[in-house]
């Protein structure tokens, strides 16, 4: 009998196919823990983790300056005080767009034509353009300028009446935003602006070569909606600087629509 035993287990095949049915599984096993094995391993779970963050982040970021928000460099005086030389600033998108470009609006635009001739255009190293292409550096204004807007399409522009003061249809302007020291304007005009424009200035009026001094230029002097990139709502830096932008609507709240 012992032998007949030994004989059947054997020659059974399904008991063999069995047992090469566990030994494939045992290997299976065995690889499944060498990979898991891997994939404990801190080192390597640490950078895959990075590199998740940074393709993420990259994304997000380019998403947000294509879409919604983009920083921008301030290179100029002619916004002082409200926006210093050096301040990081920040645009919403979405204006013009879902929401309107509104008298008061602090806009970041694309030179009309001729307004940055003779300007200096900064040198970015590829890494500079890269980051800021990306939009993790802020866009230094080489063919964009920052003003503030005083009238939008239809309105009807004048300096000055007999107080000095710039009147927007009829009415005159109380700036409480113009640097100190300035004059609403010392370059006359009187103009009406075309639909889809804007009539924009400087808050440094002294210092702001605006839509005053462009009267003969491509466009006349207006800057077309199409051109805005977008409007000005927060200085992110320096910290000290750190300031939500908002409208100052007590200086246009009587101005009637044209």
């Amino acid at each position: 009998m012992s032998d007949r035993g030994a004989d059947e287990r054997t020659d059974d095949p399904e008991r063999e196919r069995s047992e090469v049915a566990d030994d494939d599984a045992r290997d299976e096993s065995d690889e499944d823990s060498a990979e898991e094995t891997k994939h404990r391993n801190p080192v390597v779970a640490f950078f895959r983790e990075v590199v998740i963050v940074l393709v993420s982040a990259l994304a997000i970021s380019l998403v947000l300056k294509t879409f919604l928000i983009q920083p921008f460099y301030i290179p100029s005086v002619s916004m002082e005080t409200t926006l210093d030389v050096g301040d990081r600033i920040v645009v919403n998108k979405l204006a013009p767009g879902p929401f309107d470009i509104e008298r008061g609006d602090i806009v970041v635009f694309l030179d009309p034509g001729g307004w940055l001739a003779g300007e200096p255009v900064p040198e970015l190293n590829p890494l500079e353009r890269a980051l800021t292409w990306i939009g993790l550096l802020p866009e230094n204004a080489g063919q964009h300028l920052v003003k503030r807007v005083i009238g939008g399409p239809g309105d009807h522009v004048v300096c000055c009446d007999d107080t000095g003061r710039i009147t927007v249809n009829g009415v005159p302007l109380d700036e409480s935003y113009l640097i100190d020291g300035a004059v609403p304007s010392t370059t006359p005009f009187d103009e009406v602006v075309p639909e889809g424009h804007l009539w924009v200035m400087g808050d440094n009026r002294p210092q702001s070569a605006d839509s005053r001094a462009h009267a003969g230029a491509v466009g006349g002097g207006f800057v077309p909606i199409s051109n805005v990139v977008g409007r000005v709502f927060v200085i992110l830096w320096p910290l000290d600087h750190l300031t939500w932008i908002d409208r100052p609507d007590e200086t246009f709240e009587n101005v009637p629509d044209p």
